[in-house]
C-alpha cells in the first residue's frame, strides 16, 4: 500500500471511528439484526426501514474496534437510499473486495469504500470490516437472527 493511500486509509477509519454516521438505535423498525466478533469483540445491531425495495433509513449501534465501526459507518452511509438489490451486490463486492479478487465493475461500485481495501493485508481484521456487512446481508434476507463470523 502506498504511503499516501495508508495515510488515507487510516484518516478515514479514525474519523468514521470518533463520529460514526448513522449511530443509533431506529426505533420503531421494520428490520433488525444482530452481529457478533467473537475473536475481536465487535457486536453491532443493524437495523433498517424499508420503503417497497428501497432501504429508506438505516442505523447501528454497539461496540467494536476502529476498523469494525468505520466498515459500519462508511456501509450505511453507502446503502442509503439503495435498493435491496444494489445493496447485495455492493455487500458482495466489498466482501470479495477483502477475501478474493473483485472484478473490475465491482471496484468502480465500491468507489470510496475501497478506502478499506488495505484490510485485506491483515486477516485477522477482515472479521472485523466485514461484520456490519455481513449483519446487514442477513437483515435483508432473514432478519432477526444473530450473525457470527466463527
Amino acid at each position: 500500500m502506498s504511503r499516501d493511500l495508508s495515510a488515507l486509509y487510516q484518516q478515514v477509519i479514525l474519523d468514521h471511528n470518533k463520529n460514526p454516521r448513522h449511530y443509533g438505535v431506529l426505533d420503531p423498525n421494520d428490520r433488525q439484526t444482530h452481529g457478533v466478533n467473537p475473536l475481536c469483540g465487535d457486536d453491532y445491531h443493524i437495523y433498517l426501514n424499508l420503503d417497497g425495495e428501497r432501504i429508506a433509513d438505516i442505523r447501528f449501534s454497539g461496540t467494536g474496534c476502529a476498523i469494525s465501526k468505520s466498515s459500519a459507518s462508511l456501509m450505511t452511509t453507502t446503502v442509503l437510499g439503495k435498493t435491496i438489490a444494489e445493496a447485495k451486490d455492493l455487500i458482495r463486492c466489498f466482501i470479495a473486495m477483502l477475501t478474493a479478487e473483485p472484478d473490475a465493475q465491482c471496484l468502480e461500485k465500491l468507489n470510496r469504500l475501497r478506502v478499506l481495501e488495505g484490510v485485506k493485508h491483515y486477516p485477522v481484521r477482515v472479521k472485523c470490516a466485514t461484520l456490519a456487512w455481513r449483519t446487514l446481508e442477513a437483515a435483508l434476507s432473514h432478519p432477526d437472527q444473530t450473525v457470527t463470523t466463527e
